[in-house]
C-alpha cells in the first residue's frame, strides 16, 4: 500500500468506529507473478491505541460503507482474520480453487478505490511514482523538523532570559502614565479631527470657488472669442473699405486729370482730312465725302466752341452766337442774322454757307484773343502766352480760304483741317486752365472765370503739327 492510502486509512480510523470496518490480512506470502510486493509501511503510522504492543499482522482500515460488502466467515486460524465471501463477485462453481486469489484481488481493488477517493490520487501507484511521492514527503518532513527545532530553540531562549517583574506601585504608575498618554493622544486625535473637518470645509469652499472661477473663465473665453471674431470682422470690413477708398481715390485722380471735352470731342486727322469724332470735314475730287458726314463734323465743332465760349462768359464777349443743332448748326452775327452751316450747297451759289464758315472762324479768333489776354493777366511770359498755330485773317486760315465759292476743293479741305487744328489748340488751353464741370456748364452764368491751373497738362503743339503736316 502507498503512503497516501495509509494517511487516508488513518483519517478514517480517527473519525469512524472500528466495528467490522477493517480486514486483517495474512502475513507475507509468496506473491503471485506480476504483482509487485507491498511495502511494509506500518512502522510509519502513529500508535493509535497508545500501546507498545507490536502488531503482528498487516491490516487495511475500511470505512463502514466499504466494510459492509464483506461477510464474516470462520477461518482456519480460529477467527483471527475475517475474509470476505466471494460468492457473486468473482467465484464460480467451476473454479473453486481460485476463490482465495479472486477474493484477495477484489479486496485490493476495493481498497485502492477507497484510497483513491480519500487521497484524490489515482491508486495504485507505480514504483516510480511512489518513489517520487516518498521523496516529496521526506522533504516536507525535514522542513517540519527544522521548524520544530527553531521553535524549540526560541522557547529555550525565552525561558533562559530573566524576567523583570514590576511591583504593584510601579505597575500602577506605569498604568497611570500610559492612561495619561492615551488621553493626550485622544485629545490630539480630536484636535486633528477638528482640523481635518476645517480643512475639508475649506477644501469644499475652494472647490466651489474653483468651479465658479472655471465658469467665469469659460465665459470670459467665450466673450473673448466673440470679441476677437467681431474685431477680425471689423478689421476685414475696414480693410475692404480702405481698399475701395484707395481704388476710388485713384479713380478720382484719374477723373480729375480727365476732361470730358477732350474725350467727347477727339480731334485728329485721316489723311488729307481733319476729323472730329471720326467725322471727316472737307471734300476732294477723288474722295467725295458725303454731306451728312460733313454736316455732322460741323455740328461737333460748333458744339465744342459754343461750350467753351459759354463757360467763359461774361469775361468772353460772345458777340457771334453759335447755335449747335446737331447736324444742322447755325451761326448768328452781331445783327442777329442767322446763317446755315450745313449742306449740300452749290459750288457757285454758296454765299450763306461761306458766310457761316467765316463767322465761325471769327468766333474762334475771338476766343483765342480772350485766352491770350487771360494768360497775360496771369503773368505768363509773352512767348508762352496762348497763340493759334495757324493765323486767321478774315476768311483765311494760313492763307487758305475757307469759302467754297470759286475755290478748289483741295484748298478748302486744307483750310478746314487747319481750322480744326486751331480748335484743338484752343481746347487744350481750355482744359489746362479751367475747372470745367460738364453738368453745370451748359446754360449757367458765371460771375468770373474759374481759377487757372498752375500746370498745363496737355501739349497741343505736337498734335497740331501732326494734323497739319500729315
Amino acid at each position: 500500500m502507498q503512503v497516501s492510502s495509509v494517511h487516508g486509512a488513518a483519517s478514517v480510523i480517527g473519525s469512524t468506529r472500528m466495528d467490522h470496518s477493517f480486514v486483517v490480512l495474512p502475513k507475507q506470502k509468496t506473491q503471485s507473478q506480476g504483482i509487485p510486493p507491498r511495502p511494509n509501511i506500518i512502522a510509519t503510522l502513529p500508535d493509535i491505541s497508545q500501546s507498545n504492543k507490536a502488531m503482528e499482522d498487516s491490516f487495511v482500515v475500511l470505512p463502514p460503507s466499504a466494510a459492509s460488502v464483506y461477510k464474516s466467515e470462520p477461518s482456519s486460524d480460529g477467527g483471527r482474520s475475517h475474509l470476505p465471501s466471494t460468492s457473486g463477485v468473482l467465484s464460480s462453481p467451476s473454479n473453486p480453487s481460485n476463490s482465495g486469489f479472486h477474493s484477495t484481488i477484489t479486496i485490493l481493488k476495493r481498497a485502492f478505490e477507497i484510497a483513491t477517493t480519500q487521497t484524490q490520487v489515482e491508486q495504485p501507484l507505480c514504483l516510480e511514482c511512489m518513489r517520487v511521492l516518498s521523496d516529496k514527503l521526506d522533504k516536507e518532513v525535514e522542513d517540519v523538523n527544522r521548524d520544530i527545532k527553531a521553535y524549540e530553540s526560541c522557547l529555550q531562549r525565552l525561558e533562559g532570559e530573566g524576567r523583570d517583574v514590576l511591583s504593584e506601585t510601579d505597575f500602577l504608575k506605569e498604568k497611570l502614565k500610559i492612561e495619561e498618554e492615551e488621553r493626550k493622544l485622544e485629545a490630539a486625535i480630536e484636535e486633528n479631527e477638528k482640523h481635518c473637518a476645517e480643512v475639508n470645509a475649506e477644501l469644499k469652499e475652494l472647490d466651489l470657488k474653483s468651479s465658479r472661477f472655471k465658469e467665469l473663465e469659460e465665459r470670459y473665453w467665450h466673450e473673448f472669442n466673440n470679441y476677437q471674431f467681431q474685431l477680425i470682422t471689423h478689421q476685414e470690413e475696414r480693410d475692404a473699405i480702405l481698399a475701395k477708398t484707395e481704388v476710388s481715390q485713384a479713380h478720382l485722380e484719374l477723373l480729375k486729370r480727365t476732361n470730358v471735352l477732350n474725350d467727347a470731342f477727339p480731334i485728329w486727322h485721316d489723311g488729307e482730312f481733319g476729323t472730329i469724332n471720326n467725322f471727316r470735314l472737307g471734300r476732294l475730287p477723288k474722295i467725295p465725302v458725303e454731306w451728312d458726314e460733313i454736316n455732322a463734323a460741323w455740328g461737333q465743332a460748333c458744339l465744342l466752341l459754343h461750350t467753351m465760349a459759354q463757360y467763359c462768359k461774361p469775361k468772353f464777349l460772345y458777340r457771334i452766337k453759335i447755335l449747335p443743332m446737331g447736324s444742322y448748326p447755325r451761326i448768328m452775327d452781331t445783327s442777329n442774322n442767322t446763317y446755315e452751316l450745313f449742306g449740300p450747297v452749290n459750288l457757285f451759289w454758296s454765299t450763306r454757307y461761306d458766310k457761316a464758315m467765316t463767322l465761325y472762324l471769327t468766333c474762334l479768333k475771338d476766343f483765342a484773343e480772350f485766352a491770350n489776354s487771360k494768360d497775360q493777366e496771369n503773368n505768363i511770359p509773352l512767348d508762352k502766352c496762348f497763340k493759334l498755330p495757324y493765323k486767321i485773317e478774315n476768311d483765311k486760315v494760313e492763307n487758305y480760304s475757307i469759302t467754297q465759292s470759286f475755290n478748289k476743293q483741295e484748298n478748302w479741305t486744307k483750310a478746314l483741317k487747319y481750322a480744326l487744328c486751331n480748335l484743338k489748340w484752343a481746347l487744350y488751353w481750355f482744359v489746362g486752365n479751367t475747372n470745367f464741370q460738364p453738368l453745370s456748364s451748359v446754360g449757367s452764368s458765371h460771375s468770373e472765370v474759374p481759377p487757372l491751373y498752375s500746370k498745363r497738362t496737355f501739349d497741343p503743339k505736337s498734335d497740331s503739327r501732326n494734323i497739319s503736316h500729315r
